[in-house]
């Protein structure tokens, strides 16, 4: 497409395969577009196409050069289907798009998803409007360029021109159409093409659609943080690879399934007698119906060691079973993505009969306990937030610190790590829950902890095993037997 502006040079398109696919010869002479979820298969498309297909895999091809390929190839009446095949392409978004004015390149268009629908409706420029850069866009760095994204749209902006990154920021408290041309140092008409595109992919925004974006339902509920793990972590809004790739295999080795140990002597736990207990225990109906979130513990009688030992065993227990796909998977008490059971627990003791306070963590397939730290500035601030958010009358006796070996789980999973680490977090947390209640503790789960404070006493990088959830434990007041006083 050439526009021809009037005080201005042409406003040019060019195309190119979307960066994330590649072309591929089949064995019967047909090529195959690949995408890593997505394939399209052009059979004997014929020489001029052919070229054509090999040219947008390669560099930017603009309509003029298409017209100009294709007839050399295969004469003035081919160039007709090599365009129709460019706007299929286009319209299924095979393709990236490039705006530019002569030769300088202002921005690039690159859609998230494949296939038909996935393009945005064009949402032109209104004059005499002020925009405003969505509370939903991002900047960020991909590869050569800055790249700007929306939680709200299927197309991302490359900035092709420096300048535009300059016009972004100043977009921030807003900016109107003559201050893009200002900006951009553009005419009008580029000026407006490059509005257009903007508020298309809702990167910009009108005052009152920001407006709506922070007030008004739906959006005001959405933060921009979890609207985009939203997204990510779901297929359809992108072409994103999603699942099970493997995607570190080539490049580290996986690690195992039980947590290496260097420290001190371990504690050794008393192993629980399942089958007795399963005899003891209520009906599994009348112990999903009890529970309860209690928050009051009877600290003239605290929680005991043995009772400790058997809650982790019954809710964290686990037995190595073999590999899948190079990578050493394991059976517990829940289900976990994959089996792979990236999760940790480290108890926080801050009252239990016959172990010292401190900070543990749980050998899961040992049935011990690692010391980490003993009791510190650290431990205080870790406890006081635990009992501040479970809104309880005195300090917990234990609090049991949830962690993700977070490299355990990407290095199989993509796309979906982080969200399937808070799933399993919640599936353990629901089995805690259980297991406290058929035993008779009283169970509180937090909605957040002190990530800084967990990650100072025990001494873990966060980005290696960071904390993700805190769970409340200790012993129940006799005269509390059904938890009340706790809520649902």
């Amino acid at each position: 497409m050439v526009n021809a502006p009037v005080g201005g040079p042409p406003i040019q398109e060019s195309y190119r395969l979307r960066r994330d696919a590649e072309l591929r010869l089949g064995a019967d002479g047909s090529l195959i577009l690949r995408q890593t979820r997505f394939q399209l298969t052009l059979e004997q498309p014929g020489m001029g196409r052919r070229g054509l297909l090999l040219r947008l895999a390669d560099d930017w091809v603009s309509d003029v050069e298409v017209g100009r390929l294709v007839s050399g190839l295969e004469g003035e009446s081919r160039v007709l289907p090599a365009q129709l095949l460019l706007r299929r392409l286009l319209a299924h978004s095979w393709l990236d798009r490039r705006v530019q004015v002569d030769d300088r390149a202002l921005l690039d268009l690159m859609p998230t998803g494949l296939g038909r629908g996935s393009l945005p409706e064009s949402r032109p420029h209104t004059p005499g409007v002020r925009y405003r850069l969505s509370r939903f866009a991002t900047l960020q760095h991909d590869r050569d360029m800055l790249v700007a994204a929306s939680s709200l749209s299927l197309l991302t902006v490359g900035c092709a021109d420096a300048a535009l990154g300059g016009l972004l920021a100043a977009a921030v408290p807003g900016v109107e159409f003559e201050t893009v041309t200002r900006l951009l140092g553009v005419s009008p008409q580029a000026a407006g093409r490059v509005l257009d595109e903007l508020v298309t992919a809702r990167i910009l925004v009108t005052d009152a659609e920001f407006e709506a974006e922070r007030d008004a339902v739906p959006l005001a509920y959405w933060s921009p943080e979890e609207l985009r793990l939203h997204n990510r972590s779901r297929a359809g809004r992108h072409a994103l690879p999603v699942g099970g790739t493997y995607r570190m295999r080539e490049r580290f080795a996986p690690q195992p399934l039980r947590r290496p140990y260097g420290g001190g002597r371990a504690v050794e736990l008393p192993l629980p007698d399942l089958t007795t207990i399963a005899k003891a225990d209520p009906a599994f109906s009348q112990v999903v119906a009890d529970r309860r979130t209690v928050r009051e513990h009877d600290d003239d009688a605290p929680l005991s060691l043995d009772r400790l030992a058997e809650f982790l065993h019954r809710s964290q227990h686990t037995t190595v079973v073999g590999e899948a796909g190079g990578q050493e998977v394991g059976h517990r008490p829940y289900p976990g993505g994959g089996a792979v059971y990236e999760l940790e627990i480290y108890p926080l003791v801050a009252r239990c009969a016959g172990l010292d306070a401190g900070l543990y963590h749980y050998d899961a397939v040992g049935h011990r306990l690692e010391p980490v730290a003993g009791w510190g500035s650290a431990a205080d601030r870790l406890l006081a937030y635990a009992r501040a958010a479970g809104a309880m009358p005195r300090p917990p006796q234990t609090v049991l610190v949830v962690t993700a070996r977070v490299q355990r789980l990407m290095w199989k999973y993509e796309g979906m790590s982080y969200a399937m680490i808070l799933k399993d977090a919640g599936v353990l947390t629901h089995q805690m829950y259980l297991v406290a209640t058929a035993m008779g503790l009283a169970p509180c789960a937090l909605g957040a902890g002190d990530s800084h404070a967990f990650a100072e006493l025990s001494g873990l990088d966060p980005l290696v095993e960071p904390s993700v959830a805190d769970f409340l434990l200790g012993s129940r007041r006799t005269a509390d037997p059904a938890g009340a006083g706790g809520r649902p």
